[in-house]
C-alpha cells in the first residue's frame, strides 16, 4: 500500500487522459507538435472587426466546429469557452478510456478553471434588448456567462456526480485548478477528477481592456508568428489567446487498476498572493518564490531536483524579468544550469486556459524526454539571462518539471510534474 502514497501518507496522483484544443491544433498530439515545430498558432482576428484596434492579432482556434463534440441544440445555449471545454473534455475522457456516462459517478469530481467567461453571450442579449426590448432576451443569457458553466456542461456529458467546483484566477487559473483537483483527490473524497482550464475571450472588450493597460503586443501586426517573444529584449506584451486543456488525473492505485496509460505524476502544488498590486509584480518577486518554494517543498523534493521550469512567460517586459529574477532568487547560481522555456511564444496568452495546456505540455516534455523551446528568442537582454532553450526542442531525458503560471490580481500557482517510471499501468499511446 506505501508503494500508493506519497511521503506524507496521501495518495500520488497521476495523469491518464489529455484533451487539448488550441491556436496550434485541435488535439494535444497537434498542439505538441506545432510546439515543438515552431508553429504559430497567432493570426488576424477574426472573430471581430479589430482594425481600429492597436493590436490585432490573437490565438484562436480556427475551424472549431462545436456541433462537432456536442448537440447542436445544447451547443448553440453555451457560450464558446463551455463549448471548448466540452470538446477538449470529449478527449480526456476517451483517452483515459473511460465512458459517458463515467462508471462510479459519485467518485468522480469535477474542477476547472476560467479567467472569464461569455462576453459574446453577454454582447448579443445587451443588442438584442437595446434593440428590440426585454421579450428578445435569451432564457440562456445568464447561464451563458456565468463562470461555472464550463464545469457543469462537463459534468454533465461525464455524468459525473462527485465534487464540482470553478477556479477564477486570472492568467494562474488553469494550473490552479489543476492543484485543487489534486488536493481534493489527496483527501480521498474522490478517485478521478476531471479538470484544467478554457477560455474563449476572444472578444472586442478583451482586446480593448487589455489594449488599454498596454499589455497586448503593437508591434508586430503585420508578423503575428512573430509577437510572442518571451523572455527577448524586443518583446512588447502578450497575445490573447483561447482554447482548453483538460486532465483526468487519478489516484495512482486507481489508475493501476483500471490498467491505464500515465502520463507523469503530479507530486506538488502549491498558491500565494503577491497582496501588491492588481497588474504590476511585486519587484522583489517574493509571491512567486514562495509559490514556486512551496509546490517543490510541497513534492517533498529540493530545488536540485527540478530539471525544467515550464515559465509563466508572457512576453511582457515587466513579467519576463520578474520572473527570471524570482527564479535566480530560489535556484541561486543553479539558475543558470535548469532549462526554462515558454510555450506562449507559439501558443499565445489563453489566460484561464494557459496553465493547463501548459502542463499538458509538461507531461509530453517527461513522457517524451523532449524539452519544448521557446520561440522567437532573437535579442539578449541582460535582465533575462538564462537558458531559455532558443528556437529549437532538446532531447533530455528529465525526471522532475517545475510550471508556473503568475496572474493579474498577484495570483501565483505551480505544479510540480514527475516522470512516471513504475508499474503496470505502462504501455504504448495511442497516437
Amino acid at each position: 500500500m506505501e508503494q500508493y502514497l506519497n511521503a506524507r501518507g496521501e495518495p500520488r496522483v497521476v495523469i491518464t487522459g489529455i484533451g487539448v484544443i488550441s491556436p496550434m491544433g485541435h488535439t494535444a498530439d497537434q498542439s505538441w507538435e506545432s510546439l515543438l515545430d515552431g508553429r504559430s498558432g497567432i493570426g488576424p482576428i477574426t472573430q471581430f472587426d479589430a482594425s481600429e484596434f492597436p493590436s490585432r492579432i490573437a490565438g484562436e482556434v480556427k475551424d472549431f466546429v462545436a456541433k462537432k463534440y456536442m448537440d447542436f441544440k445544447e451547443a448553440r445555449r453555451m457560450s464558446r469557452a463551455s463549448q471548448l471545454a466540452v470538446a477538449a473534455a470529449r478527449m480526456a475522457l476517451a483517452d483515459a478510456n473511460l465512458p459517458e456516462p463515467v462508471p462510479d459517478p459519485e467518485k468522480v469530481g469535477t474542477l476547472l478553471g476560467i479567467g472569464a467567461c461569455g462576453f459574446e453571450v453577454a454582447d448579443n442579449n445587451m443588442q438584442l434588448l437595446r434593440q428590440y426590448g426585454f421579450p428578445r432576451v435569451s432564457p440562456f443569457a445568464m447561464t451563458g456567462f456565468l463562470p461555472n458553466m464550463p464545469s457543469y456542461h462537463v459534468s454533465l456529458l461525464a455524468g459525473a456526480l462527485g465534487p464540482i467546483s470553478t477556479v477564477t484566477a486570472a492568467c494562474a487559473t488553469g494550473t490552479q485548478a489543476i492543484g485543487e483537483a489534486v488536493e481534493l483527490l489527496r483527501r480521498g473524497r474522490v478517485h478521478t477528477v476531471i479538470t484544467g482550464g478554457v477560455e474563449g475571450l476572444i472578444h472586442q472588450a478583451a482586446i480593448a481592456g487589455f489594449g488599454a493597460m498596454r499589455a497586448l503586443s503593437t508591434a508586430f501586426n503585420d508578423a503575428p508568428e512573430k509577437a510572442s517573444r518571451p523572455f527577448d529584449k524586443d518583446r512588447d506584451g502578450f497575445i490573447l489567446s483561447e482554447g482548453a486543456g483538460i486532465l483526468i488525473i487519478e489516484r495512482l492505485d486507481h489508475a493501476l487498476e483500471r490498467c491505464v496509460p500515465i502520463y507523469a505524476e503530479i507530486v506538488g502544488y502549491a498558491t500565494s498572493s503577491d497582496a501588491f498590486h492588481v497588474a504590476a509584480p511585486d519587484p522583489e518577486a517574493a509571491g512567486a518564490v514562495r509559490a514556486m518554494r512551496w509546490a517543490i517543498e510541497n513534492a517533498s523534493l529540493e530545488v536540485e531536483d527540478v530539471d525544467y521550469i515550464n515559465a509563466h512567460g508572457t512576453s511582457t517586459p515587466v513579467n519576463d524579468a520578474s520572473e527570471t529574477y524570482a527564479i535566480k532568487k530560489l535556484f541561486g547560481e543553479r539558475a543558470y544550469e535548469v532549462p526554462v522555456s515558454s510555450s506562449k511564444s507559439v501558443l499565445g496568452h489563453a489566460m484561464g486556459a494557459a496553465g493547463a495546456i501548459e502542463t499538458v505540455f509538461c507531461a509530453y516534455a517527461l513522457r517524451e524526454g523532449i524539452i519544448p523551446p521557446t520561440w522567437n528568442y532573437e535579442t539578449f537582454d541582460p535582465v533575462c539571462d538564462l537558458d531559455y532553450v532558443p528556437n529549437a526542442p532538446r532531447e533530455r531525458d528529465i525526471k522532475v518539471v517545475l510550471s508556473n503560471s503568475f496572474g493579474l490580481g498577484g495570483q501565483n500557482a505551480c505544479l510540480v510534474l514527475r516522470k512516471y517510471e513504475g508499474g503496470s499501468a505502462e504501455r504504448p499511446f495511442p497516437r
